[in-house]
């Protein structure tokens, strides 16, 4: 009853919205018309520093249609996915929708036009697809890629002696070299932010190609995953004795990601931190705080001396077709015009995303940048990004109590175990 009432007020909520939303107020009908317009849900188009990168895509739709209307509605992302779930279920969602790589569209292809009639001549141009794919179909067309670098603060490793452009190479040395800021500057070593439980999808795939070797790692992202390995099991023990060491800022699990985590980053108040390649939390923001120059980027410290620690990044966000849309080959176009070259361009510019467009020019932005797009070539996908969006809910929840200490690892073990088999 209880998820009746709630998913009853999700509805309400996301019928209310589409009221004013063009096409998507029709009454029980997919928001395609054949009057000519579209209705495109995401959370990105209402920010400031995605302006220029929605122009320009819309004048690129706008020379193949120029009698077609498209209408973008921002959306609250904590609230994106019920909003939207609740919107397709009343046939009230839009022609074209945004999606994190992953198990968020994973989860609703059944909903989606497949779109690789339609973007064959995109795919050599762009990476990240296979965030975006499910049984050997493509769902959505990657807009930028999404990774979890290690960035470092070089001004705080040198004030405590150390070399800033000598990264620590092991978990070992990462955190004896972590003791040695804390001593000499009173930072912490890692700024965290669990409150939304994303810290620990973070940290399993910056550790993950650091501690599995490279077969048990195929076999993850193969999903062949054996949860009580002892490379796997050694993430999670890290992850608690972080914690329990006192090498995270104060308070994780009521400290949020966005952007508070980030925020103690930027302030020096830690030493390093797990972020983010796309437009928040990411090289550029910190850049403004830091200074470019001060910038460190690194692969997460090595584990296992079995393992080749690599970047880990997917496809981060892409737009995908509403199947219930009257044209699905006029939303593929639009879906195209969103990850053309020129909007990709101004996205990267204004905002500091990193582009799936990889041939994009990136050097004008300084040394981390230019870092994260040099390990691309030799990246892997992300170990989370692998899960489905229930395992990685209850993944967040079980983490929080690894660092209360209300949880111990072999149990938690058997709980993500439990949910990826189901």
């Amino acid at each position: 009853m209880k998820q009746r009432t709630l998913f009853s007020a999700a509805l309400l909520a996301a019928l209310a919205l589409t009221a004013g939303c063009g096409s998507a107020a029709g009454p029980a009908t997919p928001t395609g018309d054949a009057s000519g317009k579209l209705v495109v849900w995401d959370w990105k188009s209402g920010d400031a520093k995605a302006a220029g990168y929605v122009a320009k895509a819309k004048a690129e739709f706008a020379k193949q249609h120029p009698g077609v209307t498209v209408e973008f509605v921002a959306q609250p992302f904590d609230q994106y996915y019920t909003l939207l779930g609740a919107a397709i279920q009343a046939k009230r969602g839009p022609d074209v929708m945004l999606f994190n790589g992953g198990g968020q569209i994973r989860d609703r292809v059944a909903d989606l036009v497949p779109l690789d009639p339609y973007v064959a001549d995109d795919r050599s141009r762009l990476s990240g697809w296979d965030a975006f794919a499910k049984d050997g179909k493509v769902y959505a067309e990657p807009v930028t890629l999404q990774g979890h670098p290690v960035y470092y603060n070089k001004e705080l490793y040198q004030k405590a002696g150390l070399n800033p452009d000598a990264p620590p190479r092991t978990w070992d040395d990462f955190v004896r070299d972590c003791g040695t800021i804390s001593a000499k500057t009173g930072a912490k070593c890692l700024a965290l932010g669990n409150k939304e439980g994303a810290g620990i999808q973070f940290f399993l795939s910056a550790l993950g190609s650091a501690s599995l070797t490279p077969q048990e790692y195929t076999d993850w992202i193969a999903g062949k995953r054996d949860w009580t390995a002892p490379d796997v099991k050694r993430i999670f023990e890290l992850w608690k004795q972080a914690g329990d060491a006192g090498l995270n800022t104060d308070g994780p699990n009521s400290t949020a990601m966005f952007n508070d985590a980030f925020a103690l980053f930027q302030s020096a108040k830690a030493a390093n931190v797990i972020g983010l390649m796309s437009d928040v939390g990411h090289w550029k923001d910190f850049a403004e705080f830091l200074g470019a120059d001060k910038v460190g980027v690194m692969t997460g410290p090595q584990v296992n001396p079995a393992a080749t620690p690599s970047l880990p990044y997917d496809g981060g966000i892409g737009y995908a077709v509403a199947k219930g849309t009257k044209d699905p080959k006029l939303a593929a176009d639009l879906v195209r015009s969103l990850s053309s070259t020129d909007a990709l361009k101004s996205f990267y510019a204004d905002s500091g995303a990193i582009a799936a467009d990889t041939s994009i020019d990136v050097s004008a932005g300084g040394p981390a940048v230019a870092k994260i797009v040099s390990e691309v070539k030799g990246g892997k996908p992300a170990l989370h990004v692998a899960l489905s969006s229930k395992t990685l809910d209850l993944m967040g929840r079980l983490s929080q109590q690894l660092l209360s200490g209300s949880a111990g690892v072999d149990d938690v073990l058997q709980q993500l175990a439990a949910s990826d088999k189901g």
